[in-house]
Order: C-alpha cells, then structure tokens, then sequence
C-alpha cells in the first residue's frame, strides 16, 4: 500500500512540474522550436491580406508582437494584427513551450498560417487559460473566425 501511495505521489509531482511555463526572460536571440532565420520576416499586418483562401496553409514568416501567452504551460501565443485583432499561435506537434516572459516581446514567428473558425467552446477554454475574469469568458457566444499560425520556431527579436 505504501508503494502505491508514494508511486501516486510521484505522479502528482511530475505532472505539477512538467505543467509548468520554460521558465526564462525571452531575452533577444532567444530561440524556441526549430531555430529560425529573422531576415525576411513580413509584418503581420501584411498577413491577412496574403491569406486569400479559407482552406489554404501559407509557410510564413512574421514579424510581431506578443500579446498574450498560455500561463499554465506556455503552449499557445496571441500576436497582435492591429488595434482589435490578434493571430493565435499554436507550437507544432506540441514540440515546444515558451515563458510567459514572452509577453510584450517583438518576436518572429516561422511557421504555417491559415483561418480557421474556433468554437465558443475552444475560446472559453483558451479564456479560462489566460485566467479571463468570469464575465469576459461567459460574454463568449459566438464563434469567431481567426488567423491561425502553427509555429516551427520562435526568435525573440526585441
């Protein structure tokens, strides 16, 4: 019975630790993911614009800026378009986190950027991530539509 008990325990441990954002400062040059080359790198703002097809995947490289990051393991980024919109960015095969540091950092992103609808269900979740008061996460009643990029590799440019 002990065993078992202390087997559980380390279970717990493990997962409460590996449930953890990398921890860091993103300093510039850091690199997540695959490390990328930074010249070349588009604005976002220029990427709706080349995203003409609802079904098409587009290889990208952007530049931009880093609004929001999952805090409980850093799984996913919002990249700021413009005044009201933002790209959500999810790491390929789930290969690599980032810090939460990585908030309000200019970073360039490589990676496959298409749109796709999220389901009010996927946005409360990602709301309920980001630690969203209740009552922005209960005004969540439509589906929205959204620049989606899946990230090989993350360089913190500024």
């Amino acid at each position: 019975m002990y065993k078992i008990l202390a087997l559980c325990c380390c279970l717990l441990v493990g997962t409460l630790v590996n449930a953890q954002p990398p921890k860091g400062d993103a300093k510039v040059g850091d690199v997540y993911g695959a490390k990328i080359k930074t010249d070349g790198a588009i604005a976002i703002n220029e990427l709706p614009a080349k995203l003409t097809s609802d079904d098409a995947k587009m290889p990208v490289k952007i530049k931009a800026t880093v609004v929001g990051v999952c805090p409980k393991k850093g799984c996913w980024v919002n990249l700021q378009i413009n005044d009201s919109t933002t790209a959500f960015v999810k790491m390929k095969d789930y290969a690599f986190f980032v810090p939460t540091a990585l908030k309000g950092k200019t970073v360039v992103v490589d990676g496959l950027a298409y749109t796709e609808v999220t389901t009010v269900k996927e946005l409360k979740h990602y709301a309920e991530d980001a630690k969203k008061p209740q009552a922005e996460i209960d005004a969540i009643t439509q589906d929205k539509k959204q620049i989606r990029i899946t990230a090989n590799g993350i360089t913190v440019v500024e």
